[in-house]
């Protein structure tokens, strides 16, 4: 079987060699190649690994962790729930600033790019890493899913003492990946307009994984971005 040889960060594509080999992987990339020729896919390929290379596998001090990419035109860049310099905020990531001037005082930047935190260490990870243009949840269930949940494993087994700041149903369904007696979990509603008057304002998670990241000795996330 070939393997397949993404552009990731060397630290990642060392731990993660045997899922690149794999069937499910190569049959991954077989699935992407056709949708390519017959629709446009977010994030650009070349964007599909941007939260690793931004954020190596040594560096991760936190994870946030969310289910699909943007599909609309412009908005994925291979960061979970952050779009590109220039584009509109989309809603949840209005509400996840809103939050973040409510705990920290942080003014809600006018980008909605969140580079800056994943050079931090904060791991910006979507469960599937790509999507047909408008079709929210069209590349799930086609192994990407089998893939991220390894990274997650990966950073459970390899790591010690990482913040997991997790949104939603979905992303707390992926607290049986995570050794729970060396890292920390946060959990509230996703920030969905549909969600976030649930629990999500008011969370606070921001001040809560700094609190904790100072506990354990580690340098606290500048959570502001450029205004």
């Amino acid at each position: 079987m070939s393997e397949t040889k993404p552009e990731i960060e060397e630290s990642w594509a060392e731990a993660l060699k045997d899922e690149f080999r794999s069937e499910y992987f190569n049959d991954l990339k077989a699935f992407l190649n056709k949708e390519k020729k017959l629709y446009n896919i977010y994030p650009k390929g070349s964007q599909m690994f941007t939260a690793f290379n931004y954020t190596p596998l040594p560096s991760v001090k936190a994870v946030i962790l969310g289910q699909d990419p943007y599909h609309g035109i412009g908005q994925a860049h291979g960061l979970s729930f952050s779009v590109p310099e220039g584009v509109s905020l989309p809603p949840s990531l209005k509400n996840i600033f809103k939050e973040l001037n409510d705990d920290l005082g942080i003014q809600a930047p006018l980008s909605g790019n969140l580079e800056n935190w994943a050079k931090q260490g904060v791991l910006l990870l979507n469960a599937t890493l790509s999507v047909r243009k408008g079709e929210a949840g069209s590349h799930q269930g086609r192994g990407w899913e089998v893939f991220t949940d390894q990274v997650i494993k990966t950073i459970s087994d390899l790591r010690a003492g990482i913040v997991f700041l997790l949104w939603g149903k979905y992303a707390q369904d992926k607290i049986g990946l995570i050794d729970t007696n060396k890292h920390f979990i946060l959990t509230a509603p996703h920030p969905s307009p549909f969600s976030v008057h649930r629990g999500f304002f008011g969370c606070k998670h921001f001040s809560k994984a700094n609190k904790i990241l100072s506990e354990n000795g580690l340098e606290l996330i500048n959570w502001k971005l450029n205004v």
